[in-house]
């Protein structure tokens, strides 16, 4: 079968802090695109610099396993101004798949994209911030605990632990300053939500979109709670679910789907969902490049074992999705879209 002459470049980072992209992934992706794309190739990018060989290079889509790099390295990676990927690669007129600037800028600060979706009238648990660089007494000491703590712009579980969760002021205080000395982070204080945990994978159809809830179980800590820290990610020690009360599956992708909407999200990503003590669902946070590892990634399960869309299916579908999409001028990205509601294909 002759290949699709078309050049992709799948692009991550090799600094951990920026990359949303594993090695083991962008691997996975490059030999699968191998086989139907004539020119496919992995893209570092750490700089700038890097950023500008990889518009030089003029590829036909970019696969983006990253959201931006920073424009002053030597002020750390979190606190520097931002290049977005995808704004970058709007203005040089280059194709890209997933989400544009706004909606990774929601993802990456939690708290922006908890206000976005309060303010679309949709569920998520009450929520406060604490900076790192203010003293803890500075917060409020009379809160609704339990309460969970996680840092404010970091993903894959990092910074949540057993100690996540806490009981009393005391056990807030030391959790919050832990990670603002271990990650120098801000802290996203929300109100403990006691129920299952779930993750929808929204992807892009052609009269809509999928809607693909999975049930994700955490191994139990030693204090009995069930939280996916970095540690059960890395370890790959969760367990995966389907989803099979029909009024809750139903419950859990109105929910997502219009959280996705919310962000401004385009054609993938992921929205994760905990259950109060009541059983309603509320948003968590949201992964709009989420793990593409066959096998593993809850993306490729949810799709696998919602709508039987095997892996390499899945990846040509993104694929096909970025190259058939006009890009957003710059302009169009000032502005997010407004809140609106698609029905989910069933």
């Amino acid at each position: 079968m002759a290949k699709i002459q078309k050049h992709i470049e799948i692009v991550r980072s090799t600094v951990s802090s920026l990359n949303s992209l594993s090695s083991r992934s962008a691997n996975a992706i490059e030999k699968t695109l191998k086989l139907h794309y004539s020119h496919v190739h992995i893209s570092i990018v750490n700089t700038l610099s890097d950023l500008q060989d990889l518009v030089a290079k003029q590829p036909d889509l970019v696969f983006a396993g990253m959201k931006y790099v920073p424009l002053s390295p030597s002020l750390g990676f979190y606190d520097s101004p931002k290049i977005w990927l995808s704004e970058y690669l709007d203005d040089a007129g280059i194709a890209f798949t997933g989400s544009g600037r706004l909606a990774h800028e929601l993802e990456h600060s939690k708290d922006l994209a908890k206000q976005r979706v309060l303010d679309a009238g949709l569920l998520t648990s009450a929520f406060y911030v604490i900076r790192k660089d203010n003293t803890f007494h500075s917060a409020p000491k009379t809160l609704d605990y339990p309460v969970f703590i996680k840092p404010l712009d970091r993903g894959g579980g990092q910074g949540i632990d057993s100690e996540s969760v806490a009981h009393d002021y005391q056990a807030l205080k030391n959790k919050v300053e832990s990670l603002a000395a271990k990650y120098n982070a801000d802290s996203l204080i929300e109100k403990y939500l006691s129920g299952r945990e779930f993750s929808v994978a929204v992807l892009k159809g052609d009269a809509g979109y999928f809607t693909m809830p999975l049930e994700l179980i955490a191994p139990q800590d030693s204090n009995g709670a069930r939280i996916l820290s970095a540690r059960v990610k890395s370890a790959e020690s969760e367990t995966f679910a389907p989803v099979r009360d029909q009024e809750l599956k139903a419950e859990l992708n109105e929910l997502a789907l219009n959280v996705f909407h919310a962000l401004g999200a385009r054609d993938y990503g992921r929205i994760d969902i905990r259950l109060d003590d009541e059983n309603i669902p509320h948003f968590l946070e949201a992964n709009l490049i989420p793990s593409l590892i066959e096998g593993y990634g809850n993306f490729p399960k949810a799709c696998l074992l919602n709508r039987g869309m095997a892996y390499e299916a899945m990846l040509l579908h993104i694929v096909e999705l970025g190259l058939a999409r006009q890009t957003y001028t710059s302009n169009e990205l000032d502005v997010l879209p407004p809140v609106f509601f698609i029905p989910a294909v069933a």
